[in-house]
């Protein structure tokens, strides 16, 4: 059984230029890359805002659905609120919840966009509006899908806005490996954290992998995990100070995925982020997480 993909056209917004240091293109680039080589998409609905409040504060919400948030919030995000990236942000939720409903029948599934982790409750911050992986989780645990759910975040950044939202919710165990020195410079505790140095290459970083990995399923039993496989922890990523190679990458991907299919939990892999100037080398390197869940669908049939 093949692989469910998910995307959106919304997931492209045109009003983000290229030259922006958030290369939004590249959720388009990714899509054509998969449909070149005959892949089928699943388009998801946009989120609708009782999904959203499950994991935000309502009036928040309301200002982004209504392009009203105010300048403070808006540049703390990093985009002009207008409604095509409320939309996009939408569209990118509910991406991610149709790929939590399809990895419980598939063993996995992937959407084209999503890993917003550093929203949090009152607000976005760093390119991130709306928490999708956090909004699926809450939509997951109280349509009744799961009763308990892992959060294995890889971006390079750490997750600090899903830590904050799930902090009090022992539904939802948050595990983060990120670049310790970058941004945020707060990192609200995770249930499970591991920072590591600046330029930490191939070898430092698997190794710590397979131990994070290891960690996150003796001290939790998941019904789904969420994998955040943002490509920034690469060498040529402008905000990624990490020194991840392409294979390093896929090996990554490989861990994850093999983990979760060992254990018979269904995943579901988003795309994080990606911030190398070559926006065609990043789309690249997210088939990579792509090509990882396949195997665990395939093996899962």
């Amino acid at each position: 059984m093949s692989l469910p993909i998910v995307h959106h056209a919304d997931y492209d917004a045109d009003s983000v230029p290229d030259r922006h240091r958030f290369p939004m293109r590249k959720y388009s680039l990714v899509a054509e890359l998969l449909r070149t080589r005959g892949e089928a998409m699943t388009v998801p609905q946009h989120a609708p805002q009782r999904w959203l409040n499950l994991a935000h504060d309502p009036d928040y919400v309301t200002a982004v659905l209504t392009s009203s948030v105010d300048a403070k919030t808006a540049r703390r995000i990093g985009f002009e609120m207008t409604p095509a990236i409320a939309a996009r942000t939408c569209a990118s939720v509910g991406g991610t919840c149709l790929a939590a409903r399809l990895a419980l029948d598939h063993g996995a599934a992937v959407t084209l966009a999503g890993g917003s982790h550093h929203a949090s409750y009152e607000g976005g911050a760093g390119f991130c509006v709306f928490n999708d992986v956090a909004v699926a989780a809450r939509v997951m645990l109280e349509e009744g899908h799961v009763r308990q759910v892992a959060v294995i975040d890889c971006d390079v950044h750490h997750g600090d806005g899903t830590a904050r939202i799930f902090a009090d919710d022992r539904r939802v165990f948050t595990a983060s490996i990120h670049c310790e020195d970058n941004w945020p410079l707060e990192k609200p505790p995770s249930d499970l954290d591991v920072g590591l140095d600046k330029e930490t290459g191939d070898e430092g970083y698997l190794e710590a992998l397979e131990g994070f990995v290891s960690a996150v399923f003796e001290r939790t039993s998941p019904d789904i995990v969420f994998y955040n496989a943002g490509v920034d922890p690469h060498a040529d990523d402008r905000l990624g100070r990490l020194c991840l190679s392409d294979d390093g990458l896929k090996t990554r991907d490989r861990i994850v995925a093999e983990a979760c299919a060992r254990r018979a939990v269904p995943i579901v892999g988003v795309l994080g982020g990606g911030y190398s100037s070559d926006a065609m080398a990043v789309a690249r390197r997210h088939v990579f997480m792509v090509d990882a869940l396949q195997k665990v669908a395939a093996v899962s049939a």
